[in-house]
């Protein structure tokens, strides 16, 4: 969601510090990790090369490819390592995005093919097969290193969601976003960063906190070295700025990784540039403009998606149709007004997969900060309604609300006005979200925001998605998605 923080180390058992050479031997071995870390996915990778190397050496000839010299395989594979490790994947991250994992892959095969071709052309030598043996190669190694990056971050992440390489995090400042950060950390072990308590002089309320207040700043090393802290989050407290940056800079020497939360992060972007006046950054985000021209080309490309996808799924369409139809007769279509882009009402479609009620439906009562959805009052859904609401199948007439322009295929989920007015005084930005248009799926609802879920939360993934969105970040939303919906098939089965 964010830009990944700097994670030093995997989590480590207790030890007792013992003075070495000015350094105890507990910050020596914070090290370790991640070496390890970085050691086993270099050894992972460079094993995957040399797999994907051998496959295509061995079978050029069956392809009437000769083979290529080994001064260029071994040029080829320095060259991919290279590129990996600039592109961050032999770091420790919080997030881990096997996405970008596999495009950064892609990109570091492809930079190395053009390199080693480029030079095997200028250079004096036999130049025969030279692109079959470059796409040969190219093809086989980025098959194997995706499939072994795939492997890694997929056992890594299990790992984690089982606590198993969980680092004890000590956060900085117990206010309202130094809660939140506990919070976040304690309901998604898959960061990797298991909280364990607030350094904190003046915390504003000890009542609720997810974790204790340890201590104070003066208190920062020894609370390292009891608890073995593998890293440290700087939220906002009212300690002054010299003594935050005397934590940071100890933090730094004892090899415990520091993550910040930035003032203003509420602006922040992933692209942002950095200037300097003299020793002074300037931090400047660049924003997508939801009125500009990547919107634009956003919206031509989901009108020329959805024909063709409407195209395509007729058969599936038909069936859905006549499947609603026999389980709970005319009118197969729901239509309901929703809020979209500037505040704009349009009617939203969806397959009927409840039989009608003769009372008026009255909008339920929710919790603070609960997002509407689910079954309101009395359960009327059939059989097939019931399968196709799991399968978000009766989403699929949204599709006609695309090619109206009244909905984009990707986007925040559209609400209805009561609701609208009713969020719009109560939840912070909650506004913000009507710069673009509606979307049939969302990067909030890929990651499980959906339904009666944290509506503040909601807010926020949806407002980064309109100010972080590339096509890239589509493809992922719409990768994700398939991925959910085969993910129900599969678990039926």
């Amino acid at each position: 969601m964010a830009p990944r923080p700097l994670i030093e180390a995997e989590a480590l058992p207790a030890l007792e510090p013992i003075e070495l050479a000015g350094t105890s031997a507990l910050a020596v071995a914070r090290f370790r990790p991640l070496s390890s870390w970085a050691r086993g996915a270099f050894l992972l990778d460079s094993t995957m090369l040399l797999a994907g190397a051998l496959a295509a050496q061995l079978g050029a000839g069956v392809a009437g490819i000769t083979n290529m010299p080994v001064v260029s395989l071994l040029a080829y594979g320095g060259l991919v390592l290279f590129a990996l490790h600039r592109r961050g994947l032999y770091s420790w991250h919080v997030r881990l995005q096997t996405l970008d994992d596999v495009r950064s892959v892609i990109v570091a095969t492809v930079l190395a093919t053009t390199a080693v071709l480029s030079l095997r052309i200028l250079l004096p030598g036999e130049i025969d097969d030279l692109a079959g043996q470059s796409v040969r190669l190219w093809a086989f190694t980025a098959v194997y290193l995706v499939a072994g990056r795939v492997a890694l971050d997929w056992a890594h992440l299990a790992a984690r969601r089982h606590g198993e390489v969980a680092k004890p995090t000590l956060i900085v400042g117990a206010g309202r976003i130094g809660r939140l950060a506990a919070r976040r950390l304690q309901e998604h072990p898959e960061f990797g960063l298991r909280p364990i308590g607030f350094l904190d002089k003046e915390p504003l309320d000890e009542q609720g906190l997810p974790v204790p207040v340890l201590g104070a700043s003066w208190d920062l090393e020894q609370l390292i070295e009891q608890h073995c802290v593998q890293h440290v989050v700087v939220t906002f407290s009212t300690a002054p700025s010299e003594v935050l940056l005397r934590e940071v800079k100890r933090c730094e020497e004892l090899g415990v990784g520091v993550s910040l939360v930035p003032r203003l992060f509420e602006s922040l972007t992933e692209r942002l540039q950095v200037e300097h006046i003299g020793g002074l950054p300037l931090l400047s985000a660049r924003k997508t403009n939801p009125k500009g021209w990547q919107f634009a080309a956003k919206h031509a490309v989901d009108s020329l998606i959805s024909a063709v996808l409407l195209f395509a799924a007729a058969p599936l369409f038909l069936l859905l149709s006549v499947g609603t139809l026999v389980s709970v007769g005319r009118p197969i279509f729901f239509r309901q007004p929703r809020i979209g882009r500037d505040g704009r009402n349009f009617e939203m479609l969806k397959f009927r997969s409840m039989k009608t009620v003769s009372e008026p439906v009255t909008l339920p009562d929710l919790p603070l900060d609960t997002a509407p959805g689910g079954i309101e009052g009395d359960d009327r859904r059939t059989r097939f309604g019931t399968f196709m609401r799991r399968t978000s199948l009766d989403e699929l007439p949204q599709v006609l609300n695309v090619l109206r322009g009244e909905m984009s295929l990707i986007g925040p989920r559209p609400e209805r006005p009561d609701f609208v007015q009713l969020f719009e005084r109560n939840v912070p930005r909650y506004g913000d979200r009507h710069r673009v248009k509606s979307g049939i799926t969302g990067w909030a609802q890929v990651h499980g925001l959906r339904g009666k879920t944290s509506l503040s939360d909601r807010v926020e993934w949806d407002n980064y998605y309109i100010e972080n969105w590339s096509l890239w970040l589509d493809f992922k939303i719409l990768l994700l998605t398939i991925l959910a919906v085969s993910r129900y098939f599969t678990q039926a089965e």
